[in-house]
């Protein structure tokens, strides 16, 4: 099992558009992202900054995929 790494916000919006979420909106330095079937989630965008391990898991929880499942969209990208 590949380890939980920081990863820049802009390559989780990315993968996350693969896995068929939509930006709903941006609000400051947050982006709003929904999937057609409700599972939504909210990603902070920091230039220079990469999300934190504790927050890919938040971001993996709000929207159902498990850690392979995740990691797997990351790698396509």
């Amino acid at each position: 099992m590949s380890k939980l790494r920081p990863v820049p916000a802009e390559r989780v919006i990315k993968a996350l558009q693969k896995a068929g979420f939509e930006v709903v909106r941006r609000r400051g330095s947050h982006v709003f992202l929904r999937h057609a079937d409700g599972r939504a989630t909210v990603i902070p965008v920091h230039r220079g900054e990469d999300l934190g391990r504790g927050l890919l898991r938040k971001i993996m929880h709000d929207v159902e995929l498990t850690r392979e499942e995740f990691l797997e969209l990351l790698g396509k990208v």
